[in-house]
């Protein structure tokens, strides 16, 4: 399946981009853990070097969303990245009985979707989307398909233009908001299937962790065609499988156990197969991944594998990245949030720009033009503060979804400064 612009005309939120999270994004929020070597003794606390990672993602995944950028998808292939974080958590819990960790982890995903699909399905149907008149939808059996707004098992029906190109979002917004969805049912997904395939990579490590990339190849080239939704998600399986065992393979030692120069070596080759195999598929977009299925798993995997054998298991940020520490905390924590409302959001902020046009020293053409040149940048600047509302507003449902008290701004001060006032308290009382 090919993923661009607009679910198939829009940057991939809009059929996913397997931007946007991410996976790892709906796993275990930035609490603390035990450490990953226990001599000498450490605080316990979060892979910080594994947070830092899924920031990266979601900035990207945002930077994707709005400017489109093709080469964003080599530079950093954020959903490969997430869903690997993800198989590497997932592979952690799997410690603890299976069906308690597949209910755990359904249970911190369905309730931030719940919030998102009530706005934007109240949104469609004030705008006048009847689901059973959407030709594009098959009629009566869409208020069947309205069920993945609940539990994204497939795919959700939406109109494809709502309302009119001149209204205060333009008329695709429904296809950009729902588009992200796609990642929730690969995730989803993935869980399900986890116990099964930890089974078999810990019985069979290597066909395990290849046998997604032969299946890739297999639908992801037109080799055999799965038809609708089912090939989609097939597709999305497949392309993304060999990164979510990787998660296993680091979390399990595999990955450590092999020279770092071979691993190395071998993922620049599976990379530069990626690229070539891009050169002589390109899509609509050119170099864009998300529409050459087997370049994207080819150049993720690689990616993923160099990214994890040179994981340095921080236990606090180093150095300069250590001023980013609050905000890796926050995105770790609200990461379901980010994820889900970012490119609704970016939408929104098109209305609120475009107020600038009507301020008074806008009637010079030179300003106007210079706003028209810097549209979408400023577009990028204001998304972060509406995202940042959206956490304040909403991001709390993940804290419900978890059985944690709700937190208005996650970002790890309150927890810091108690941690140093019992710190402080036991020095003084020595």
């Amino acid at each position: 399946m090919t993923h661009d612009p607009v679910w198939q005309t829009a940057p991939y939120a809009v059929p996913p981009q397997r931007a946007t999270a991410l996976a790892a994004a709906f796993d275990e929020p930035a609490a603390p853990e035990e450490p990953a070597r226990p001599a000498p003794p450490k605080k316990p606390g979060r892979d910080r070097y594994l947070d830092l990672l899924r920031t990266i993602a979601l900035v990207r995944v945002v930077a994707y969303h709005l400017f489109g950028w093709a080469w964003l998808t080599v530079l950093f292939p954020s959903m490969g990245v997430m869903f690997a974080l993800a198989g590497s958590l997932m592979a952690r819990s799997l410690n603890r009985p299976a069906w308690g960790v597949i209910r755990g982890r359904v249970r911190r995903l369905l309730p931030p979707l719940w919030v998102f699909s009530a706005v934007v399905l109240a949104m469609m149907f004030a705008g006048g989307w009847n689901p059973v008149k959407d030709p594009d939808h098959g009629g009566t059996w869409a208020l069947v398909d309205l069920i993945n707004y609940i539990v994204p098992i497939g795919a959700p029906p939406f109109p494809w233009h709502i309302g009119s190109q001149s209204g205060l979002l333009e008329d695709t917004w429904a296809v950009q908001a729902a588009g992200v969805l796609w990642y929730l049912r690969a995730y989803l997904w993935f869980v399900v299937a986890s116990p099964l395939l930890l089974w078999a990579f810990r019985r069979a490590p290597w066909p395990t962790l290849l046998a997604p990339l032969g299946l890739t190849a297999v639908v992801g080239t037109g080799l055999v065609s799965i038809p609708g939704e089912t090939g989609n998600a097939v597709t999305d399986f497949a392309v993304y499988g060999s990164c979510w065992v990787l998660g296993f393979a680091h979390h399990e030692g595999f990955l450590a156990k092999i020279p770092r120069y071979v691993a190395v070596s071998s993922a620049a080759l599976v990379m530069a197969f990626g690229l070539w195999w891009a050169s002589g598929h390109l899509g609509p977009d050119g170099w864009d991944l998300n529409d050459i299925p087997l370049a994207q798993a080819t150049w993720s995997f690689g990616f993923v594998v160099i990214l994890l054998q040179y994981s340095p298991s921080w236990q606090e940020l180093p150095g300069r990245l250590a001023r980013w520490d609050k905000l890796v905390t926050l995105s770790n924590n609200r990461a379901v949030t980010i994820y889900l409302w970012h490119n609704l959001l970016i939408m929104a902020t098109v209305p609120i720009l475009d107020r600038l046009y009507e301020l008074p020293f806008m009637q010079d053409e030179r300003a106007t033009s210079a706003l028209d040149s810097t549209y979408m940048i400023w577009m990028f600047f204001l998304v972060w503060p509406l995202i940042g509302l959206a956490i304040l507003t909403v991001g709390w449902v993940e804290d419900i979804a978890a059985k944690r008290s709700p937190r208005l701004w996650p970002n790890g001060t309150k927890e810091r400064t108690k941690k140093g006032t019992r710190k402080g308290t036991r020095h003084r009382a020595r």
